[in-house]
């Protein structure tokens, strides 16, 4: 299984970076330039059982993608999965008066020899690729902690 990850400290709460994600439709443009359209699937605002369409682009190329919400633990957790099989997951960690964001994303499978060459042929032949998602998700990362740090000046 390849697994990206993202961390980053924000100067805000858990419920105010929960908040941000329980309005993903109308935080979506803001959140990064190379975010193209956010739709709900089903009747907003963003839960469990919830699917969403994403264009964005990615490494250079526009990627339209569908979003299952597969789990929501208030101000602790947002789990999604994309039908092309990526599982994803933001976290939220109180730290004092700042939190910690992580973002991941694991693609492949776990299953035993399959999993390992599926990971070395997406390293070798879609390492561009992973390293464009990977730096999106640090500037995501970023960009989350400017809008809200500057929300709470």
């Amino acid at each position: 299984m390849v697994t990206l990850k993202d961390a980053i400290e924000i100067e805000a709460s858990p419920e105010e970076i929960m908040e941000f994600f329980l309005s993903f439709r109308e935080n979506f443009h803001a959140w990064h330039p190379d975010h193209v359209e956010c739709r709900y699937l089903t009747p907003g605002p963003l839960r469990e059982k919830s699917i969403i369409y994403v264009e964005e682009y990615l490494h250079g190329e526009l990627h339209k993608l569908k979003l299952l919400i597969t789990r929501i633990k208030p101000n602790s957790r947002i789990e999604y999965k994309t039908f092309l099989g990526t599982k994803g997951v933001f976290i939220i960690e109180p730290r004092g008066t700042s939190t910690l964001f992580t973002a991941e994303m694991h693609m492949g499978t776990k299953i035993p020899l399959l999993g390992k060459l599926i990971d070395r042929i997406m390293r070798t032949f879609f390492s561009r690729q992973l390293e464009g998602l990977g730096r999106h998700m640090a500037e995501e990362g970023e960009n989350l902690k400017r809008i809200l740090e500057q929300r709470s000046q």
